[in-house]
């Protein structure tokens, strides 16, 4: 039989998953997507992939093989330094020729797609393959080198052969030595592909899974102007949105979880004629206070990568990017992710700051740990070798010259990036916590300089003088015995939602609004209804530039609520997540934006005009509205039907009823689609008509603290009174045993947020013995509570259980 001629390129029509060892990781990847995601809708750019075939020619039509082997010898020899190494073999590639064959092959194929695309020299991207590359357990992110805007036959030839010399840039010599990867058995395949015109619209990268907690049903997308490529390099800080998948199928929908605003200072994009094939420029105000994407666009993307994930059978990583021209979106790249997926499920690290230094830099967390170090502020990878092992890296932005690097790092802060960017992706996969997109870490921090990273407090990193006090406590979920009462924990901080998604929690048994109030709207509800009549000309100045994009200004509120609500309402959806209605005090009104205008002063604020009062008052009806639409939003036209509203401090009955018919005008009535509101029992007047309560509201929630101040008539913040201020005390407990035979007489449900349950066992096993529905604590207290209420519920099935007849 005769020899079969050797194929040195494919289309990607005609390449799968399965031919990783023929064009690499990369180019299989993409012709799996043509062949069998187009027809659900997935667009990816037409292309060809040269082959492992066509590398190993080019090699032996120069001789290269020996050059490549005695090189590398050298340096596993310690004769050459890696430096020297890398150069001689790049050398010897950009010096070698093209065999006839293969280039025709290349030029061959160009010529087909060019007619394809229907233009002539068209533009097109020429990116690296290596055959040993986007497997699950290696991303080798950003090893090899891609070009992009190549146009013409010697053009693309030149940057094939960039491509291959990039397969021995130092990166990528020490990556695959620290893989054990053997240098001549991988080989490098060419991806040529059609360039989407993002140059006059947007690119970036998509993660099927939140890519700190590894919250596997989120979709991550950051984008910005330009070429993608700046959003890989961390070059910019791109727009950064979240969407809930499970929701993505639903009719009429829009679970899109988190829009953030980026910088993107700059873009990349296609060089003029005798330049460099593109080039950054920077961007306008306009771009600048504008998303990339529309909500359409981001629903798009979910889905598409959605559809990828389910076809490969594992989280994915992705790059898109937006046509200019047709308004296309496009899929480039897929790959596995490499890092969250691959995690342990068992074990949680919770990390509490115990005493800190002043707030330095704060910026995007990657990680959820703490750690503190010494400064070393690198400018570029040519400093090498004076960073100091253990040090805290600070610098611009990295690319993976910076891996060597990196690997000695503590902890990495950089100006620039988002969490697609390189220096996120790698310090995940090296496990350091990182910092990114501080924008002026590098100005603001000194070589040698004490600090402190946190990456423990949510979605902000932040950096703190000198060295922080804190504590880490591991939390083991693995292996939890099953109870019957529900065990649910209290959450404030959407940024921490994702991090406790691992925990066999039944719920949310409290989310508290104030937090998302306080810190991401920052601003008083009256203050954006009336904001034409704010007296405060500084605070007007502040909520101007705040709304800033809002046509309403309400809307701002509305918007920032709902997303920022929704994110614990997604971390344990479809269990049920009740969420707290304001319960702030008016001094803490007060300290919001424009809100000392619309408060009264109070001497005693914990017993005046908080909670359910102020709901159906003029004072603040309308800024209670705004609420109710959000939370409207959440259930309506986000999906998120788990949400149970929950009314604080209702003092009677007379009142519940115009609190539920103020809901009810704002969209929120009881019981339609499914919407159960619960009230707090924290006043001894809900226990005394716990029945009557129990007609109006679908459950109770506990307030341990509250009731038991009002019921001992303790300040509970009195120090002089501290040793009487007891929610074990018989009064107490004589209260909740109480509301739990009323409620449970009147099919209504009763839970308890609070601490006590975490603090002291014993009362844990009060709670469960009186047959309380749920209890809700934080999240570091769960497995001990979850244990302490499996051990109290055995102890009372024993005593239950009739001893056998003699």
């Amino acid at each position: 039989m005769p020899p079969t001629t050797p194929e040195f390129v494919a289309p990607f029509e005609a390449l799968g998953r399965g031919d990783v060892a023929r064009v690499g990781g990369k180019n299989a990847s993409l012709g799996e997507m043509v062949g069998q995601l187009g027809a659900r809708g997935v667009r990816v750019p037409p292309g060809f992939a040269t082959t492992a075939e066509a590398y190993w020619r080019f090699l032996d039509h120069n001789a290269l093989r020996p050059v490549i082997a005695e090189a590398l010898s050298d340096l596993a020899g310690g004769r050459a330094a890696l430096q020297d190494v890398g150069a001689r073999i790049r050398q010897a590639i950009l010096a070698a020729a093209w065999p006839e064959e293969t280039a025709d092959a290349i030029l061959r194929a160009y010529s087909v797609l060019c007619a394809r695309i229907g233009r002539i020299d068209a533009d097109v991207a020429v990116r690296s393959s290596a055959t040993a590359e986007d497997l699950p357990d290696a991303s080798f992110a950003g090893q090899q080198e891609s070009f992009l805007n190549i146009r013409g036959e010697d053009a693309l030839l030149a940057a094939c052969r960039r491509c291959y010399a990039s397969l021995f840039t130092d990166r990528a010599i020490s990556y695959r030595i620290a893989k054990g990867f053997d240098h001549m058995k991988v080989a490098l395949s060419i991806g040529v592909q059609q360039m989407v015109r993002s140059d006059r619209a947007g690119a970036g990268v998509m993660f099927s899974i939140d890519t700190e907690t590894g919250f596997d049903k989120v979709v991550l997308i950051n984008a910005a102007w330009g070429l993608g490529e700046t959003v890989v390099q961390g070059a910019v800080d791109p727009d950064e949105y979240q969407v809930f998948k499970p929701l993505l199928s639903e009719p009429g929908v829009q679970p899109i979880l988190e829009k953030r605003l980026g910088a993107k200072a700059q873009k990349m994009i296609y060089a003029g004629p005798g330049e460099a094939p593109t080039r950054t420029t920077p961007t306008s105000r306009k771009e600048q206070s504008s998303y990339v994407l529309d909500d359409g666009e981001i629903l798009s993307l979910a889905r598409w990568a959605c559809e990828i994930e389910a076809h490969y059978g594992c989280p994915m990583d992705m790059e898109w990017a937006k046509d200019g021209e047709s308004g296309e979106l496009f899929i480039v790249q897929a790959r596995p992710e490499t890092v969250q997926s691959r995690r342990s499920a068992g074990a949680l690290n919770s990390y509490r700051i115990l005493a800190k230094g002043a707030e330095l830099a704060r910026g995007l967390a990657i990680g959820d740990a703490v750690v503190s170090g010494r400064v070393c502020l690198i400018a570029s990878p040519e400093e090498i070798g004076r960073f100091v092992d253990g040090a805290v890296l600070v610098t611009t932005s990295t690319d993976p010259d910076w891996v060597p690097i990196m690997k000695r790092a503590a902890a990495i802060v950089t100006d620039h990036g988002g969490r697609t960017s390189h220096a996120a992706i790698v310090s995940r996969e090296l496990g350091l916590p990182a910092i990114v997109g501080t924008g002026d870490a590098t100005q603001v921090l000194h070589d040698e300089q004490e600090i402190t990273v946190s990456c423990a407090e949510g979605d902000q990193g932040f950096v703190y003088e000198g060295r922080a006090e804190f504590e880490v406590q591991a939390l083991d979920a693995a292996g939890l015995p099953p109870t019957r009462t529900q065990v649910m924990l209290n959450l404030a901080n959407p940024a921490t939602a994702f991090r406790w998604w691992r925990l066999p929690a039944d719920g949310v048994g409290l989310a508290r609004m104030e937090f998302v109030v306080s810190n991401h709207i920052r601003v008083h509800p009256m203050a954006l209804v009336r904001f034409d009549a704010l007296k405060d000309e500084a605070a007007r100045q502040a909520i101007a530039k705040l709304t800033e994009g809002y046509a309403d200004r309400t809307e701002y509120f509305v918007d920032r609520l709902s997303r920022g609500l929704s994110r614990i309402a997604a971390a344990f959806h479809p269990k049920p997540v009740i969420i707290r209605m304001s319960d702030f005090k008016t001094n803490e009104y007060a300290n919001l934006l424009g809100g000392a205008e619309f408060e009264p002063k109070e001497e005693n604020p914990m017993l005046g005009f908080r909670g359910a009062s102020r709901y159906y008052s003029p004072r603040y009806r309308d800024g209670f509205a705004l609420e109710c639409r959000a939370i409207a939003r959440m259930r309506e036209l986000m999906g998120f039907r788990n949400v149970v509203v929950m009314i604080p401090f209702c003092r009677s009955v007379g009142e519940a009823d115009r609190v539920l018919q103020v809901m009810a005008e704002n969209g929120l009535e009881r019981g339609r689609g499914g919407l159960q509101v619960y009230v707090m029992c924290e006043i001894p007047a809900n226990v005394v008509l716990a029945a009557d309560f129990a007609q109006r509201f679908d459950g109770f929630s506990i307030g341990s603290n509250d009731l038991t101040q009002l019921t001992l008539g303790v300040d509970r913040d009195s120090g002089e009174l501290a040793e009487l201020f007891d929610e074990q005390d018989p009064a107490v407990k004589w209260m909740i045993s109480q509301v739990l035979v009323a409620a449970h007489a009147a099919e209504a449900k009763v839970g308890i947020c609070g601490e006590a349950p975490s603090n002291h066992p014993e009362f844990a096993r009060f709670l469960v013995e009186g047959g309380i529905d749920s209890i809700s604590v934080s999240p570091d207290s769960f497995v001990a509570v979850k244990q302490v209420v499996a051990a109290a519920e055995a102890a009372a099935d024993a005593q239950s259980t009739p001893e056998p007849a003699v």
